[in-house]
């Protein structure tokens, strides 16, 4: 198992539609991300800074990125969501989430 940590920002205009999505998240997208091997995902907010953590529990990310993104349905939710959205300055290339280093961590 894998842990990530990634960060993006709201726009302010996006807010409240994002949370509404959220508490309403499609079945199928849901489905897609427990079947492409992501497990306890959470999304946490303050103010317009968005924090996501998940794990990651098969052994081809890539593999599974790639499945996910190619997923009629999950495409049609980022299409929804991705505009509610903008990338932090200092993410490296192709990331739209900035991927986050672990420095700590204990069970």
């Amino acid at each position: 198992m894998k842990r990530f940590g990634q960060t993006i920002r709201l726009k302010p205009e996006g807010v409240d539609e994002y949370i509404r999505l959220h508490a309403e998240t499609w079945p199928g997208v849901l489905a897609k991300i427990k079947e492409c091997n992501i497990a306890n995902y959470s999304i946490f907010r303050k103010d317009n800074t968005l924090f996501a953590y998940f794990e990651y529990t098969g052994n081809d990310f890539t593999g599974d990125m790639i499945r996910m993104a190619a997923d009629p349905e999950m495409q049609r939710w980022w299409e929804v969501v991705k505009p509610l959205m903008e990338p932090i300055e200092t993410r490296k290339p192709g990331e739209f989430w900035a991927d986050m280093s672990e420095i700590f961590h204990v069970d």
